[in-house]
């Protein structure tokens, strides 16, 4: 097989690698350096310059809108729990300006060694994560550096009980404003409603703003590393009618602001498995706005319309907040396309229906290790044509390898001559030299678009599947799925034409060293498919390669 043949099997194998190295680059040069998370970085805002500004132009501006308050109190660094909540899905704190400052997920624990709720909300370093929401008013209200006293401090959700209302009103309320903030959550939900009621006393009307807004510190911890296992995205998400899904990463706000106006959407902070997203009002057009905050942290949230409560009146401004898993159910149930924060890249289209299949598997058999293993063999079955093509044609050239190589000794360096020759003899023994390699191209995109499936899916998180396997999610702790992986890989390799180029047979002996590297660190999930796919990639090959090698040579 000349050189020219050879390259494009060299470039498939070389395919995944590349993947691997991209992400790992991303990961490392893909974001510009922020504020360090030391000492320098506090773990609360000290002034009022995280309160958003409301925007004097645009579809969201109105004439005779309020401005954002100028007050600038100090604060302390961490604002103590005012209230504690308790449901059956999270356990959660909220401060006393009336900041949900911490959310512990109940169902899903930190490790299979440490049983306790995984904290996805904290107010501290080295993870700062917090939902902050506030009014905007030139005739006085609270943002979210004001004080709320609740009515109670402790608050559990009983077992006859579908929903759970906590509620703080406005410590210092100006003259004739009258403010209660709630947070409304239900049972085995991740979606709370966050709002207020106005109650206007006096004989004007009261105009004012609701916003919503995540802040956040680009924790490296969220971002694994190549040796870490695989690189997620941890950063922030808008979505719009003419944009349903946008990525606005912490590089991006430091480079520009964003300020733009959305007829409805979601704004949305995420990270591997889970997410916290701001829903507002479908029909309002919101201002979507972000900042970094200058000491490593980053505000993102929205404006809404204003809203006017007249004399004597009382008014309820509310947005929806989801803070939870990645659950393709839930989220889509919150607001139309919060499931595309499960993000499988642009071969989602691909991907979404393997999860669906992959869900509907796991249903039947009750556990995701062999539900990955039916998949793979569904995928494989749908390839056996195509498969089946290129293994016959590997194997034809495995069976001509003693004639090529007498070419090569009759021909020298004459590589003109020797090419002609090999076109010569393909043509005569009915062997296209691509056949091998275009079948599998065929397939890259599924192959590429159930790893992100893998990936993203966090019902794998700390799911079992057999003996010491018991999270698929994290990678194999005796490293024994990546050692067989790369074993399968070298056997595999040995049904395969040998490259008549030296460099080029010892790069291709080298890959299953560098694969089975690679995956030491991968979720045992994405390894148990690979190795799955090269086992029965080998079983077809072998017949395959046996018979063609059996057959009578050809005169």
């Amino acid at each position: 097989m000349s050189t020219e043949h050879i390259r494009p099997m060299l470039i498939v194998a070389l395919c995944f690698v590349l993947l691997l190295m991209w992400q790992a680059w991303q990961q490392d040069y893909g974001q510009k350096p922020v504020a360090p998370t030391s000492a320098a970085q506090s773990d609360g805002p000290k002034t009022e310059e995280d309160v958003p500004q409301v925007p004097t132009s645009g579809a969201a501006a109105e004439a005779g809108t309020p401005s954002a308050p100028t007050s600038v109190p100090t604060m302390a660094s961490t604002t103590p729990a005012a209230v504690r909540v308790l449901t059956d899905t999270v356990s959660a704190e909220i401060d006393e300006n009336g900041t949900l400052s911490r959310l512990k997920l109940r169902n899903y624990k930190i490790s299979l060694e440490n049983q306790d709720p995984f904290e996805l909300m904290a107010p501290a370093l080295p993870s700062i994560f917090t939902a902050q929401s506030g009014l905007l008013s030139e005739q006085g209200a609270p943002n979210h550096h004001a004080k709320f006293a609740p009515e109670k401090t402790e608050y559990t959700l009983a077992e006859n009980e579908e929903t759970l209302e906590v509620k703080m009103n406005w410590a210092e309320p100006a003259p004739g404003i009258n403010v209660e903030k709630f947070y409304r959550f239900r049972r085995d939900s991740y979606r709370i409603d966050v709002g207020y009621r106005v109650s206007n006393t006096t004989d004007a009307p009261w105009q004012g703003r609701m916003y919503g807004q995540f802040r956040r510190n680009p924790d490296e911890s969220k971002q694994p590393g190549l040796l870490g296992g695989v690189y997620t995205y941890t950063g922030g998400v808008i979505s719009g009618p003419e944009k349903p899904y946008e990525k606005i990463s912490f590089s991006d706000i430091d480079e520009e602001t964003l300020n733009r106006n959305v007829a409805g959407g979601w704004l949305a902070m995420i990270q591997h498995y889970f997410a916290g997203a701001w829903i507002p009002d479908p029909q309002a057009t919101m201002n979507y706005y972000s900042k970094a905050l200058g000491d490593g942290n980053y505000a993102m949230g929205m404006i809404a319309p204003s809203t006017t409560v007249g004399p004597g009146a009382t008014e309820e401004i509310a947005f929806k907040l989801f803070v939870g898993p990645k659950v393709q159910k839930r989220l889509a149930a919150a607001a139309p396309g919060l499931d595309r924060t499960v993000d499988y890249g642009w071969l989602f289209f691909i991907a979404q229906p393997l999860y669906t299949c992959l869900q509907f598997i796991q249903g039947i058999v009750v556990n995701w290790g062999w539900a990955i293993i039916i998949l793979t063999m569904l995928i494989k079955l749908l390839f056996f044509p195509l498969s089946n093509a290129s293994y016959k044609s590997m194997a034809r050239m495995r069976k001509l390898q003693p004639k090529m190589l007498s070419l090569r000794e009759r021909y020298g360096d004459d590589k003109q001559k020797l090419n002609q020759a090999m076109m010569e003899m393909y043509r005569k023994e009915k062997i296209n030299p691509l056949g091998g390699c275009l079948p599998i191209l065929v397939q890259i995109p599924v192959f590429i678009s159930l790893y992100w499936v893998l990936l993203e899916t966090v019902e794998l998180r700390q799911a079992p599947f057999m003996f010491w396997l018991q999270d698929l999610a994290t990678h194999d702790p005796y490293y024994v799925l990546p050692v067989l992986m790369g074993i399968s890989m070298f056997a595999q390799q040995r049904l395969n034409p040998t490259p008549p180029d030296p460099i080029q047979a010892k790069v291709m002996m080298a890959l299953p060293i560098v694969f089975t590297f690679f995956f030491l660190f991968f979720p045992s999930g994405l390894v148990l498919y690979w190795l799955v796919n090269n086992l029965l990639s080998i079983a077809q090959q072998w017949v395959i390669t046996r018979k063609i090698e059996n057959a009578p040579a050809t005169t």
